[in-house]
């Protein structure tokens, strides 16, 4: 039997972007998202929690109970339908209920971040044990427009036109920080186990190594720094124990190109709370 999460946990992701577009915003052109107050960076948490589900549907292809339920070209509808056709649920007086269990044992990120799974038949919702804040820069970013040229055309009337022109976007270099929390009571109501855990750490370590492309530069997993409570229910604040990392600029006379640019300290944690490196 898996081993169960007793203890609560919340964690600081800190991973850089060189030369790339980390997280584009439809709305501005797929310009890299930005705080317009503070020109600071910022990736959103279902950025992340895609690379997250592509790394575990690459490291376990799709085995069993480590399914992927928001997948490319999934149908939701019919994976939810199909929990019904299991022999548990139609077995079952509350088949809601159920369903959400088949669900959570089948689906590694439902389980992990949780679903609403009411759109077909009825497999309830599920509030999943880990979530992710946006991430952050730590100092603002500058985004860049680059021009670039197409040498091919895709009709055969077109080949004589002139070769048309685009448009791609890049920070020379940003560092990020995301802060994420793992809940004991709801790893238990999803079944999210220790190896579940540990797969997801192995995701964060990993990801952006099976997620190159050329829009987004090179990306890199730079700190992982996880804050491990005595109890189910938690010993301190997180926002508290995020304060205890603090990320310091070596030089602010000029800008950062790479992570060895910064600095990174870790406080001492307070009592009944340890602190981890997994980066």
């Amino acid at each position: 039997m898996a081993q169960e999460i007793n203890n609560r946990i919340d964690f600081v992701y800190i991973f850089d972007v060189q030369d790339g577009n980390p997280n584009g915003d439809p709305d501005a052109g797929n310009m890299p998202r930005i705080d317009a107050e503070t020109g600071q960076g910022i990736v959103t948490d279902v950025c992340l929690k895609r690379k997250v589900r592509n790394y575990v549907a690459a490291a376990k292809n799709y085995a069993a109970g480590l399914d992927i339920f928001v997948k490319e070209k999934a149908v939701l509808n019919t994976l939810i339908d199909s929990a019904h056709d299991t022999p548990e649920v139609k077995a079952a007086n509350d088949k809601v209920d159920a369903a959400r269990r088949v669900m959570c044992a089948q689906y590694y990120d439902i389980r992990t971040f949780g679903a609403v799974m009411t759109t077909g038949k009825n497999a309830g919702q599920v509030r999943g044990p880990i979530q992710f804040t946006f991430s952050r820069s730590v100092d603002p970013i500058v985004t860049t427009e680059h021009s670039i040229t197409r040498m091919a055309v895709t009709k055969e009337s077109d080949k004589d036109k002139e070769r048309t022109m685009g448009r791609k976007s890049t920070i020379p270099y940003g560092l990020y920080v995301c802060h994420g929390f793992v809940s004991a009571n709801l790893a238990k109501q999803t079944g999210f186990s220790q190896d579940d855990l540990d797969l997801f750490f192995e995701a964060l370590k990993n990801m952006f190594d099976q997620d190159h492309s050329a829009a987004r530069g090179l990306m890199t997993a730079q700190r992982l720094i996880v804050f491990r409570h005595d109890s189910e229910l938690g010993n301190a604040p997180a926002g508290r124990l995020f304060d205890l990392v603090n990320i310091r600029r070596k030089d602010a006379s000029k800008p950062a190109r790479s992570f060895a640019d910064y600095e990174v300290s870790v406080g001492q944690a307070p009592a009944g709370v340890s602190v981890e490196e997994l980066i």
